[in-house]
Order: structure tokens, then C-alpha cells, then sequence
């Protein structure tokens, strides 16, 4: 009977909800594995707090970006947090949850390079990550050339080095390599932000046809969250 009683008073862990989340951690401050080798950042913390309102337990998992959206079409995971613009070309192959951030492309250059403007770009060599927003973007700006690139970090660092004339990325992760990173930060300047038509969002992207349990679950805590204050507090802390 103890037994039993003892049984009944551990809370059950047979209601949680394990979503397998895929993450490029090379983007801080939005997700970046840290010092001490944990994935950090914006997102992880975001999810984190999702986590303390619901039922759901999320198991983060560090994937290069190049394979990322065919790992969630073969179902390696559930979903996806690692700073996936929605766009109507996704929409068609991706379910997306509801908006968790707005984002804004920026161009990082060096400081005095007079790169001011869109129009300053043309004959000047772009770096962004290949699949990106940025990529997408810069590459059809008239006189770019364009040099893909695995992961932003390697970008940043061909820029630093003089290699290209400009970097694309989203704007918080073009922010904190250029004004926040020790090494970086002395030499390039955030140079402007690449305007858009329309607002541009971040959400968590599951695969197209998958159970809409999940996927409720995410959106319901993610209100929750934004709700409670709980969002703000943590973009403020990032940003």
C-alpha cells in the first residue's frame, strides 16, 4: 500500500511530449554553442522557457545547416530552431509554427569601407551562408558577385581578412559579430540593413504532413510564453 501511495505522488512523466529538435548552432546570438560546449543562445532559451509552461521536453541537436531541411523531411526530428525564415517557397514543403521573431538582413563590412547602401554594393564581393535569407537576398542585387559559405562564422572571418567586401546574415547575428565579438568588432561595423517589401519572420519548422499534435503544442506554449512577459524578458537579455 506505501508502495502504491508512493507510486501515485511521483509525478508522470508519461503526459510529456519529447519533440527532437534540429539546430545550426553557428548563428549566435541566436543558437551557438558556448565555452563549456552547451548549445546556447536566443532560441535554446526560448525553447526552454516553452518547456517550463508545457508538457513538452525538447532534445536539441546540433545539425549542419546544408542538411538540415532534408533531416526533417526523412524524420531525423521533429522540428527545426535555428533561425528559419518563413517563406512561401518553405511553406510549400515545411509546416512552420507561428512567428517567435522578426528579423531584418544586415550587411557587416569593415569600417571605412563607405558601404552605406544597397547601391553601394554593386562590384563588391558578398559572403553569406548558402540556402540563407541573406544568400537569397544579396544574390539578386545587380553587380554582387556572390561566395557561399557552410556556416556565417566562415563568412565573417574571410571578411575580416579582406577576402570579400561585405557579409549577410540576420541582422541580430550581423549585430553581434560586429559589435560584440572581441576579435571582430575592432575592425567591422554592422554597415546597414537590407530593407524588405514585406516583414520577414523566424519560426520553428516541422515537416510538411506531420501529426498537427506537436505542432499545437509548440504554438501553444510559445503564446504562453509571450503571454506571461517571460518572452520579453529574454529578448532583452540577448538583444
Amino acid at each position: 500500500m506505501i508502495a502504491l501511495i508512493l507510486f501515485m505522488c511521483v509525478p508522470s512523466a508519461f503526459s510529456q511530449t519529447n519533440i527532437t529538435v534540429a539546430s545550426d548552432a553557428t548563428w549566435p546570438p541566436m543558437e551557438y554553442v558556448n565555452k563549456d560546449k552547451t548549445i546556447t543562445g536566443f532560441a535554446p532559451e526560448l525553447l526552454a522557457a516553452m518547456e517550463k509552461v508545457s508538457d513538452i521536453k525538447f532534445d536539441i541537436r546540433n545539425t549542419a545547416w546544408d542538411g538540415i531541411f532534408a533531416g526533417l523531411a526523412a524524420g531525423k526530428y521533429d522540428m527545426i530552431a535555428s533561425s528559419v525564415s518563413i517563406t512561401d517557397v518553405r511553406k510549400k514543403v515545411m509546416t512552420f509554427s507561428d512567428p517567435y521573431f522578426e528579423v531584418k538582413q544586415g550587411v557587416i563590412a569593415k569600417k571605412g569601407a563607405n558601404i552605406k547602401s544597397k547601391a553601394d554594393l554593386a562590384g563588391k564581393k558578398a559572403g553569406a551562408q548558402i540556402g540563407t535569407t541573406g544568400f537569397l537576398v544579396t544574390r539578386k542585387i545587380k553587380g554582387v558577385t556572390m561566395k557561399s559559405y557552410d556556416e556565417i562564422g566562415l563568412a565573417v572571418e574571410d571578411l575580416y581578412n579582406g577576402r570579400i567586401d561585405v557579409v549577410v546574415c540576420d541582422d541580430a547575428v550581423a549585430a553581434d559579430y560586429a559589435l560584440t565579438n572581441e576579435q571582430y568588432s575592432k575592425d567591422l561595423s554592422l554597415a546597414f540593413l537590407l530593407k524588405s517589401d514585406t516583414p520577414e519572420y523566424l519560426g520553428f519548422a516541422f515537416k510538411k504532413g506531420a501529426s498537427q499534435d506537436k505542432l499545437k503544442l509548440v504554438n501553444d506554449a510559445l503564446k504562453k510564453v509571450k503571454e506571461s512577459g517571460e518572452y520579453d524578458r529574454i529578448f532583452n537579455k540577448w538583444f
